[in-house]
């Protein structure tokens, strides 16, 4: 058996199986563990022998076998006569059953994780645990944050499931946990749509398991418009994923991509949705977000781009969402309508906050501005400056190919 088949079969269905398992017995951590010796074990028997033809059952039932010995000898140290009350016809653990089999619990698990006990910081960052199955380094990553501070958020999210006995109720109503439910499913498509790290741009599976999230949340929640969208901003900015990167996997910006590549059927539907949804109200972040988008998607070119009506929506977004990322976004189209030194204004507090200092998008964001304003010397800085922080290596090629240009005689 080829060693990264059964690596991805582990990726695919690991979060499956671990949603399914913390639904079923409400002890994350104690999952957890039990998922990581069922992958143990299927990297030593998989390759010997092949990949089951159920690869999800099989794992849920091996996870489900240690949870159960660790159960039982747990109890047994404690009090034995409880092992009574887990007997049944069908030992529920030993045996999972076709239906956890077969059912599909992430939507549950991630609402579970977004329970009012835990802080909203460690609500996203344990459903990207459970529920996307993102490492510690992924979620700090994606979340902005150091990694010691994410494993700690971890910690702290533990600790407080262990004082309510690792077991939270689902919500009582659909929309109780939505802000919350719709935040982690967005720095899930976030860390897949742009890696942080790593020779790739884009990691399809994490960005399609985010979008059949969204799915299954908006057919859950018909009437929340923000449900409708945020899965019209996946869509909107899944459609461009394949004019993204050169078939050698370097970075194509916006402005020089080829639409013609673009998914005109997820921009329909993007467009679709975002349409119900406006009317409606109110208008929240991702229904902006997605409106953004879907000017973008009308455009013929960069050049024909409808850019006062997306500065319009930006200027909308930075009062319901602030945010570095908005206020760099903003830059840009404050730079198509207003010109290069207006853009820079806008940029100059956050390159004093040494939270957003540390991003190498806003030093690349302005090396092209101060490129655009001639200012060739110190674009070559803000570009460099950009290559020191950035650890994804298609933006890394990107940025050294800028670098080279400015080097050049005339190359400004």
């Amino acid at each position: 058996m080829n060693p990264h088949v059964g690596e991805e079969v582990w990726r695919r269905e690991t979060p499956h199986v671990l949603a399914a398992l913390v639904r079923r017995y409400g002890d994350i951590d104690a999952c957890e563990d039990a998922v990581q010796e069922a992958l143990v074990e299927a990297s030593v028997a998989w390759p010997r022998d092949r990949v089951p033809e159920q690869p999800r059952g099989w794992l849920l039932r091996v996870a489900s076998r240690r949870l159960i010995d660790e159960r039982r000898q747990s109890t047994a140290r404690v009090r034995r006569e409880q092992l009574v009350a887990l007997r049944d016809d069908r030992d529920p653990l030993t045996d999972p059953g076709p239906a956890i089999e077969q059912r599909d619990a992430s939507l549950e698990v991630l609402a579970l994780c977004c329970h009012p006990a835990l802080t909203p910081e460690s609500r996203v960052t344990l459903a990207l645990r459970a529920v996307l199955g993102l490492t510690t380094k992924q979620i700090a990553a994606v979340s902005l944050i150091p990694a010691a501070t994410a494993g700690q958020r971890i910690s702290r999210a533990k600790a407080t499931i262990d004082l309510h006995r690792r077991r939270f109720p689902a919500p009582a109503t659909p929309g109780e946990r939505l802000p919350e439910m719709l935040h982690a499913l967005y720095l899930m498509y976030t860390s897949g749509h742009s890696l942080p790290t790593g020779p790739q741009l884009l990691d399809v599976t994490v960005t399609t398991e985010a979008i059949r999230l969204a799915r299954l949340l908006h057919a859950a929640s018909p009437d929340e418009t923000e449900a409708a969208g945020l899965l019209a901003l996946m869509l909107l900015s899944e459609s461009r994923a394949a004019a993204r990167t050169t078939p050698d996997g370097d970075l194509v910006q916006l402005a020089q991509q080829d639409r013609s590549r673009w998914d005109r059927a997820a921009i329909a539907e993007g467009v679709r949705l975002l349409e119900r949804a406006l009317p409606v109200g109110p208008v929240g972040p991702y229904q902006l977000q997605a409106a953004i988008a879907a000017v973008h998607a009308d455009a013929p070119s960069w050049a024909e781009t409808d850019w006062p009506q997306i500065l319009e929506l930006y200027a909308m977004l930075s009062a319901v969402a602030p945010s570095p990322t908005v206020t760099m976004n903003r830059a840009v189209a404050v730079g198509e309508v207003h010109g290069p030194d207006a853009a820079l204004r806008i940029l100059a507090p956050l390159l004093d906050d040494p939270r957003s200092a540390r991003m190498h998008r806003l030093h690349a964001v302005r090396g092209a501005l101060l490129e655009a304003a001639g200012r060739t010397a110190d674009a070559l800085d803000a570009y460099q400056h950009a290559g020191a922080l950035c650890t994804s290596i298609p933006e890394q090629r990107f940025l050294n190919a800028r670098i080279s240009r400015l080097r050049e005689p005339g190359g400004a």
